[in-house]
């Protein structure tokens, strides 16, 4: 049986041999992914046995306190990226400015963006977190890359994904052709294809978001959740379950797995801050959104897709609402 288990680097392999005139680049430098994931779970897998567990004592760009495990793993894809010859440049939500390969190595066509941990506030209560990544081509000077480079629009990723650390750890990858999930096998190092063709039911009765902004949001999500809650009595005729993670990769997966609709929506509260949202466009929104349409599900801002966008800055946020089509389509007309 064990025989004929495909891992992920077989798998990429195969696909890549589909595609004319590919060169191996992309394929390894997914492998380089996959290397720095493997690494950054086996820190979590450990928590405080290794001492990586609470905070740093600083703030990301983002303002947001950092976690211990936040920092390491941003060093820990950088150091396994930098080094191949695949990349450009990188840019990690944990960094103000784009990363730039340094000189003693060589200069590839592709960017890297990533949220090193995302979720970490979930870490020191031993709850799922994960890593999202994207995969960019450089269009420009691959030599001297900017920022600019990087505010390309959801629709130009080449490759999107994300690793989950839960009761196992797994890495759910698109190429453009389909969602394919894979489960770390700790007793050989590799992730074995076990989740092929991913999909997203198109209705769903589960809905996650975080209620305890109720008071801030704008009347179409308002009116979406009150008629959620109002179960059979109410327009929609039938029960919903609420869930919320706090965590985006667990939240995703959940949906990828068995349906749903996830949303961090634009609120008054936000408006007055002078913010567009909650959930940064080039390192979550963008990945998330690509392998959830990649899976048969939608991805808006409420007011339109998300792969549409064109990125104004690295950091951008923006809302977001993703999951089983009919019920993004809902919430999305509500807004319309």
């Amino acid at each position: 049986m064990h025989n004929h288990r495909t891992t992920i680097t077989q798998f990429i392999i195969e696909e890549q041999r589909q595609i004319q005139g590919a060169t191996g680049d992309f394929t390894s430098l997914l492998n380089d992914v996959v290397t720095a994931c493997k690494v950054i779970s086996n820190l979590v897998n450990h928590g405080e046995l290794v001492g990586v567990l609470g905070t740093a004592g600083s703030e990301n760009v983002q303002g947001e306190d950092q976690k211990k495990l936040d920092i390491l793993s941003s060093e820990i894809f950088l150091s396994s990226n930098e080094w191949a010859g695949h990349c450009a440049a990188m840019a990690s939500e944990e960094m103000e400015d784009i990363y730039q390969i340094p000189s003693r190595y060589p200069k590839g066509k592709y960017l890297l963006t990533f949220d090193p941990l995302d979720g970490s506030s979930n870490t020191d209560v031993n709850v799922s977190v994960g890593t999202i990544f994207s995969i960019l081509r450089c269009k420009g000077d691959c030599v001297n890359p900017t920022a600019e480079d990087f505010l390309q629009r959801g629709t130009e990723q080449v490759a999107a994904g994300y690793a989950l650390y839960g009761p196992s750890t797994m890495i759910v990858l698109t190429t453009g052709n389909g969602v394919n999930g894979f489960t770390l096998d700790q007793n050989i190092g590799e992730f074995i294809l076990t989740h092929p063709g991913m999909t997203i039911p198109p209705d769903t009765r589960e809905f996650a978001i975080n209620a305890s902004n109720q008071r801030f949001w704008e009347e179409p999500v308002m009116r979406y959740v009150d008629e959620c809650l109002a179960g059979t009595d109410g327009p929609r005729k039938q029960d919903f379950n609420m869930r919320w993670i706090a965590s985006m990769v667990a939240e995703v997966h959940r949906i990828l797995t068995r349906g749903g609709i996830f949303m961090y929506p634009l609120d008054e509260k936000m408006k007055a801050a002078g913010r567009e949202g909650k959930l940064r466009l080039m390192y979550e929104a963008n990945p998330m959104a690509l392998i959830i349409e990649q899976a048969g599900g939608a991805a808006t801002t409420g007011r339109e897709r998300i792969l549409d966008l064109q990125p104004a800055t690295l950091h951008q946020r923006v809302p977001v609402i993703l999951g089983s089509r009919n019920e993004v389509e809902r919430v999305t007309g509500y807004h319309g």
